[in-house]
């Protein structure tokens, strides 16, 4: 039987539709993240609030974590940015790469993010981890990543010019972000205790794609000392800017006392 010969009878809803905030009435957070990305989605749904929506999107990149690959990612943000949650209702978009946003520069990389998302504050990884190590205090710092040389001397120098003294930076010599987030958490912690410093006020584990936010807790209780890792910073950061307060105990004192 032809559709065009079915008698179809449209008929307007009785009552009239309700609406309410819907499942993220509290806060809506963006993150733009490398295409080679497999750690942060799961530490950021694993301390999502009730009422907090989170949204990802990707930018493309191989799998090779250097100072040109990372540099060429400005092209892409705001075009990343653009895709999620277009009706302008997105809170908070954050760049979720702590190397790539100090390569480019925290303000060129909200720049771009807000021409995609013009509505949403703007942050990014290095900003999350500099506004951490500023709320707990910390001036003397050691630092330990997975980085290439490289890319660990520019942190070196993006550190020390947000106020920051540097007494020792150590890394992996990784290349790959297929690499980095196969570090376990086990090595994480023997080697964030490696890089201890007496003179330190606090250790900072560089990098959302290792494990460190699974150890954080642990390694700040063998320190005695408060430690910041990439993942913890972000989401925290991202929370504040959306106005959520809750504190998030677990996974260091940032989250739980800030």
């Amino acid at each position: 039987m032809s559709l065009t010969n079915i008698d179809v009878r449209i008929t307007p809803p009785v009552f009239e539709t309700e609406f309410d905030a819907g499942s993220h009435y509290r806060a809506k957070i963006g993150y733009v993240l490398l295409a080679t990305e497999q750690t942060i989605e799961d530490d950021v749904m694993k301390l999502r609030p009730q009422g907090v929506g989170i949204h990802f999107t990707r930018a493309a990149i191989a799998d090779s974590i250097t100072s040109e690959s990372l540099a060429a990612q400005i092209d892409l943000l705001a075009d990343c940015a653009s895709t999620l949650l277009p009706d302008g209702s997105l809170d908070v978009i954050c760049y979720a790469c702590t190397s790539g946003s100090l390569v480019m520069g925290e303000d060129r990389v909200h720049e771009e993010l807000n021409k995609g998302a013009p509505n949403a504050k703007a942050t990014s990884l290095i900003r999350s981890v500099i506004h951490a190590l500023k709320q707990i205090n910390a001036r003397k710092i050691v630092v330990g990543t997975p980085y290439l040389d490289e890319i660990n001397a520019k942190e070196v120098i993006y550190l020390e010019e947000a106020g920051f003294e540097v007494l020792t930076i150590s890394g992996l010599n990784l290349e790959k972000d297929s690499d980095m987030v196969r570090v376990s958490p086990d090595f994480i912690v023997e080697f964030a205790k490696s890089i201890d410093h007496q003179a330190a006020d606090a250790v900072f584990i560089s990098c959302g794609a290792l494990r460190s936010l699974d150890v954080v807790e642990q390694i700040e209780q063998s320190l005695g000392k408060p430690v910041i890792c990439s993942s913890q910073a972000m989401i925290w950061e991202c929370l504040r800017l959306a106005g959520i307060d809750d504190k998030i105990s677990g996974y260091g004192q940032l989250l739980s006392q800030h």
